[in-house]
């Protein structure tokens, strides 16, 4: 399995077991500090790691810091991934199951492809296309017939998607920082969310539950909004906004597991239904290929890297450039064609 598919399939892993694990606590607290918290449990465990990996690495042989022109796009995915998208889908969760929430989920990865298609020019073909049209009925069935037919009940699922809405503009904002550190941009993310959405949820005048229950809060969120975070940004850095977004759409499926096991809800023929139409869905972004005759422009960036056929430039000491190294380096123009995704050296248009 390429590496770049194992850190989207790892991080959709993570974040689909926190979403039951999350309902577990919904009634311990209120959403907004329940988000905050999540947020700052996964700021505070990436800001130890990173600092602990300072200690003990070698000066220079870092990964790639954030250049300034790259904070505007760190703030909006902030902004949208962090504080907006979590209250929104903990809100939800209050009106939702935490198996259907989990299907819902899938939606996006949908939104993060229209984004990635209408406003960058992210490639597609037909079984993209059809893959996420199956994913847009599975959710619409799971919005329109939800487990609670009480009235209002619509309003759950309608924040869960309004939640996969931010978290859509969160991942294609992050595709414009995804060279850089991805434990810098994921521990800052969390520890900025997470402060933002507990002061505010504290200043309304919510109380910090028992100390196990911060304690186990913030370690979910350490493993399904932080480590997560950080495959999921290796992983656009190889394969793109859409396809990595296509990838994580596996996530849902195992939150739904763990709801049934977990929290013994129960299943509905419409449930079903969807389960089938995402996991078409899924399957069909999972078989897609591209390659085409394509032209490189010049570029000037600075991420880890070896000397490949993308990277061929020299070095003052007379490195050969075959072990990992990290450096701001220019690429020249160049023509070729092979197999390749949308990812930090592929991100020309197509018209």
């Amino acid at each position: 399995m390429p590496r770049d598919v194992l850190y989207a399939l790892t991080a959709a892993a993570l974040f689909g077991a926190s979403t039951p694990l999350a309902k577990l606590l919904v009634g311990a607290m209120p959403p907004m500090l329940l988000a905050g918290l999540l947020y700052l449990g996964s700021g505070v465990g990436l800001a130890l790691i990173h600092v602990g990996r300072r200690v003990f690495s070698d000066a220079g042989t870092g990964p790639s810091p954030l250049l300034p022109r790259e904070w505007p796009w760190l703030l909006g995915a902030v902004l949208f991934g962090g504080i907006l998208g979590p209250v929104a889908l903990m809100a939800g969760l209050v009106r939702t199951s935490g198996a259907t929430a989990s299907l819902l989920l899938n939606l996006e990865a949908v939104l993060t492809a229209a984004i990635a298609w209408l406003a960058f020019k992210e490639n597609t073909d037909r079984r993209i296309v059809l893959g996420m049209a199956a994913i847009v009925a599975g959710g619409m069935i799971l919005s329109l017939t939800p487990a609670d037919a009480s009235p209002g009940a619509w309003s759950g699922p309608a924040l869960i998607a309004l939640a996969c809405l931010c978290w859509a503009i969160d991942n294609n904002l992050t595709r414009h920082i995804s060279a850089a550190d991805p434990l810098f941009i994921a521990g800052t993310k969390g520890l900025i969310a997470g402060t933002a959405n507990c002061a505010a949820a504290l200043s309304l005048g919510a109380t910090l539950p028992s100390t196990p229950a911060t304690a186990m809060t913030m370690v979910i969120g350490l493993g399904g909004y932080g480590i997560s975070l950080v495959l999921f940004v290796l992983a656009l850095r190889g394969l793109g906004t859409a396809r990595t977004g296509a990838y994580f759409s596996t996530a849902p499926f195992i939150g739904a597991a763990l709801s049934l096991l977990l929290l013994g809800e129960r299943s509905s023929a419409e449930f079903w239904l969807a389960s089938a139409l995402i996991g078409i869905g899924v399957y069909l972004h999972l078989i897609e290929r591209h390659a085409h005759e394509h032209t490189h422009e010049a570029l000037e960036h600075r991420h880890r890297h070896r000397h490949d056929e993308h990277h061929q430039h020299e070095h003052a000491d007379g490195d050969d450039g075959q072990e990992a190294h990290d450096h701001l380096h220019v690429h020249a123009t160049i023509t070729h064609t092979h197999p390749h995704t949308p990812d930090i050296h592929h991100r020309h248009r197509h018209d």
